[in-house]
């Protein structure tokens, strides 16, 4: 008996904030099931790492999310790689804090807004045209419990989610029915890298890192949600730990 093909053989994927956490474990399935992965993030000698470790079609393209003059040569780059837009597009970079509102400084809240949900607006933006010609693609955001539930001291994230959220609507809203598929992953707390600044184990009131979920477990609901048949749209999906 043969064996199956790779689930994403002849697909590309842009994934961002790849080199780490639930960026790097969607990144390195995707390379696993056979995709063209362009990795998305800031640091260019890990990112450049991560992606040599990944091998296959994977390719390193450092960029901050934040700048928009990065976002835009970025994408263009993808584009020009290609010859147009990426089969998949997974919107995943995030910043993280955690402080009451009075000590929330405007800068942080900014940049906040900025990494997680004006980023994923400006990759979709750049992508989306190329998509709807072509009458096919994905959009996927990774979202938060936060993107519905409003927890102390979380004001700055809770802003962005909710709104990456809100964005996520508006796409499906338009693109019901024009072979552009929308997906919103929302996980419950996962353990990744986000987390060593604030050490939650040490705070009440926090999931302990041995009860969160772990990045493979999300990269595996993106995997199920764009390996889905084509007429099939799974608009969102919940996680949590068991």
């Amino acid at each position: 008996m043969s064996e199956a093909p790779p689930l994403l053989a002849g697909r590309s994927a842009v994934v961002t904030g790849a080199s780490r956490g639930i960026g790097l474990a969607t990144a390195r399935l995707f390379a696993a099931e056979g995709a063209r992965v362009f990795m998305l993030a800031r640091g260019a000698a890990a990112l450049r790492e991560r992606a040599a470790e990944l091998g296959g079609e994977t390719l390193a393209i450092p960029c901050d999310v934040a700048s928009r003059d990065s976002v835009q040569a970025a994408s263009t780059q993808i584009v020009d790689a290609l010859g147009g837009a990426p089969d998949v597009l997974v919107n995943n970079a995030g910043r993280f804090h955690v402080a009451p509102i009075a000590a929330t400084s405007p800068t942080t809240f900014a940049a906040m807004l900025e990494t997680n949900l004006a980023a994923p607006f400006l990759f979709v933006h750049c992508f989306l045209g190329g998509m709807r010609e072509r009458g096919s693609g994905h959009l996927v955001s990774i979202g938060s419990v936060a993107d519905r539930v409003a927890f102390p001291e979380n004001s700055a994230y809770a802003a962005s989610k909710f709104g990456l959220r809100a964005l996520h609507e508006v796409l499906r809203a338009e693109l019901r029915g024009s072979g552009v598929r929308v997906t919103l992953v929302s996980p419950g707390p996962t353990d990744t890298p986000l987390w060593d600044p604030i050490n939650p184990d040490a705070r009440e009131g926090f999931t302990p890192r041995t009860a969160m979920l772990d990045a493979d477990a999300v990269a595996d609901a993106v995997l199920y949600a764009v390996t889905c048949p084509p007429a099939v749209n799974v608009d969102e999906l919940r996680l949590t730990r068991s």
